[in-house]
């Protein structure tokens, strides 16, 4: 495989895994991580980076198309909403470095973007939560 399929799969894998799409990433970063031919922190980087990316689409939907909830189309139930709402309002900007967790992490990106998290604020927070589970990720195989 080359380097550019390698690395660009890896961050639209990412990527539509941050978003309310359902995908797997962390399993082709193993695979890529574990066949020795890539570089470990670039891989890590470029994970990072489309899985935060995916995040801030999530964290746009929420600030500003929340109007659309009520569409079919719309990727996120008022159920997930309300869950992440209140994971949300317990633990605070805090749980944003948790937005890696299944089930929650997607919904959680959307609701900082409805409670106007500032941007700033949440792209460090899960730039911090996901680049350490990615990096937990890699240092399995390792």
């Amino acid at each position: 495989m080359s380097d550019v399929t390698a690395y660009g799969g890896l961050f639209l894998a990412a990527l539509v895994a941050a978003t309310l799409l359902p995908a797997q990433s962390e399993l082709l970063l193993a695979g890529l991580s574990a066949s020795g031919s890539y570089d470990v922190g670039l891989l890590l980087a470029v994970a990072t980076a489309g899985n935060v990316l995916g995040s801030a689409i999530n964290w746009v939907l929420g600030r500003y198309l929340m109007h659309f909830q009520d569409r079919r189309w719309f990727p996120v139930s008022a159920r997930q909403v309300e869950k992440a709402t209140a994971w949300f309002r317990r633990f605070g900007v805090w749980s944003l470095l948790f937005a890696w967790l299944p089930l929650v992490g997607d919904p959680l990106t959307l609701v900082a973007g409805i409670l106007r998290v500032d941007l700033r604020l949440f792209l460090l927070l899960v730039t911090v939560g996901k680049a350490g589970r990615y990096a937990a990720v890699v240092a399995g195989i390792g």
